[in-house]
């Protein structure tokens, strides 16, 4: 039985919300976009896209 990841890299989650890898960072950057920090990497949790692209539908008002 495979895993779902919980945590993506800004490729895998900019695949997932189908736009560039720089947006995504763009993203993260401006605080639209949560990210955690694990040693040097940046990693996207799934719920953060789920939030986010509910945010953008107006289903949220955070």
């Amino acid at each position: 039985m495979p895993i779902d990841k919980l945590l993506l890299t800004a490729e895998e989650a900019a695949e997932s919300l189908g736009v560039g890898r720089s947006t995504v960072y763009d993203l993260m950057r401006l605080g639209h976009l949560s990210s955690v920090k694990i040693g040097r990497a940046r990693r996207i949790p799934v719920a953060a896209l789920h939030r986010f692209t509910r945010q953008l539908a107006g289903e949220d008002q955070a």
